[in-house]
């Protein structure tokens, strides 16, 4: 016999797996835990998924917001900027640079005024920063040229203000000396050039952009600004190039202040993978619960097939060897959990961009609030190695819940089982 059907084990374990039962109840179980472990699987992928596609989506659209690295002076603004803007450009990751005037500003309309975070930019320097004038759903941000106090505003803002372009806004902003001269604040009007939309309600309701001399015109800053933005070859490296400007530069100027996308947004990206890794352990809980079905039918099974096992054991089939037959038994039946799972999970988690609209349309609903999630279309990634760990994950729970069952089916007592039969 071993010579026939080698390994036999494996022979015996899928003839039993592929045998129709006369106990139909044992092979309603074994559906599902098999249909179980393909609902666990697919979850935690499509959940994974939807997790890793908002990290990236947040990513992209706070790095088009920002910059890889952000260098300043503490307290102070920078006096001639262009010098340092060459300096910086010397470094061998640093591919753009470009100066910035911020300041939090009200930008008022008739009845209406909101707070926002203005940013004087060259537009021609700013565009090889940051990816904001790839968002413009009306007018040009190119308009915003030096002297012609034009402004670019967010789409939230502009719903919020009730205007557009072509209208006009007032900048308010109190000066320096407002509390102890009593100076009256900065009023400057501002004409609507163009409408950005990124897709993040705290930028698209807070941010607006004008031209640097208008911007030190506007507040008298002269030549100077608030610091200069850089964009690396690799976002990755901003930690270690910031720590290299900062040694370099910093001799000639202590009050050199040098930050990174990582350092701005560290606790919200932590927050991230903190919650991707409960999820995980959570949904993980799904896949053991069909494993756990597992066990209940490899001892239905076992108690099913006792006079088999005895005749086998009659034969000379060692306990070893009847271990296997059932753990080939229970682990087939994980495999096969674990590929429809994992099928039909990458299946959904790809096509989810069309899916989530068409639920949309038909239940007249919208699933994602931008002012609570920050993005308002639900996106979606399939990581090769979360598909990876968590087929592993399946099917090493699926060779774990095997074990008893076989272990069972291992100590049957051949004289015990046959005296009945």
């Amino acid at each position: 016999m071993n010579n026939l059907f080698h390994p036999l084990a494996l022979f015996i374990g899928l003839r039993y797996t592929r045998s129709r039962r006369q106990k139909h109840f044992i092979s309603f179980i074994s559906l599902a835990s098999i249909i179980g472990i393909a609902i666990g699987v697919l979850v935690l992928i499509t959940v994974l998924s939807v997790m890793n596609g908002f990290e990236q989506a947040m990513r992209e659209r706070i790095l088009g917001m920002l910059a890889h690295v952000t260098v300043s002076e503490n307290d102070t603004e920078i006096d001639n900027w262009q010098a340092m803007r060459d300096k910086l450009l010397g470094f061998p990751q640093v591919r753009a640079a470009s100066p910035f005037i911020e300041k939090a500003i009200m930008l008022n309309q008739g009845d209406e005024a909101r707070g926002v975070l203005l940013q004087g930019i060259v537009p021609e320097m700013e565009s090889e920063i940051g990816s904001v004038f790839e968002h413009v759903t009306s007018g040009d941000m190119r308009q915003l040229m030096p002297g012609s106090f034009n402004i670019a505003i967010g789409a939230t803002l502009a719903k919020e203000l009730k205007v557009g372009v072509g209208d006009s806004l007032m900048l308010i902003s109190p000066s320096e000396g407002a509390l102890e001269n009593g100076e009256l604040p900065v009023l400057q009007r501002f004409n609507i050039v163009a409408v950005f939309r990124v897709d993040m309600q705290n930028y698209d309701s807070s941010f607006a952009y004008v031209h640097l001399q208008d911007a030190a015109e506007a507040f008298q800053m002269a030549e100077r600004i608030t610091g200069l933005r850089l964009k690396l070859a690799d976002l990755d490296l901003a930690p270690r190039v910031g720590q290299e400007i900062l040694q370099r530069m910093g001799l000639d100027n202590p009050d050199l202040w040098v930050s990174d996308w990582t350092r701005q947004n560290e606790n919200f990206f932590k927050a991230i993978q903190m919650q991707k890794a409960v999820m995980f352990i959570i949904l993980l809980l799904i896949i053991a619960v069909a494993a756990f079905n597992l066990v209940s039918t490899l001892v239905m099974v076992v108690t099913d097939k006792e006079g088999d096992i005895a005749i086998l054991r009659t034969l000379g089939l060692s306990s070893g060897r009847i271990m296997k037959i059932f753990m080939v038994q229970g682990t087939l039946i994980g495999v096969i959990g674990t590929l429809a799972g994992v099928a039909l999970g990458v299946l959904l988690a790809s096509n989810l961009d069309v899916i989530v609209p068409l639920l949309e349309r038909l239940f007249d609903t919208h699933f994602i609030n931008s002012e609570v999630y920050f993005i308002s279309e639900l996106e979606s990634r399939v990581d090769v190695g979360d598909v990876i760990l968590i087929a592993f994950s399946s099917l090493l729970m699926s060779m774990l819940a095997t074990l008893y069952p076989a272990w069972r089916a291992s100590k049957v007592q051949p004289a015990e089982a046959l005296r009945y039969e």
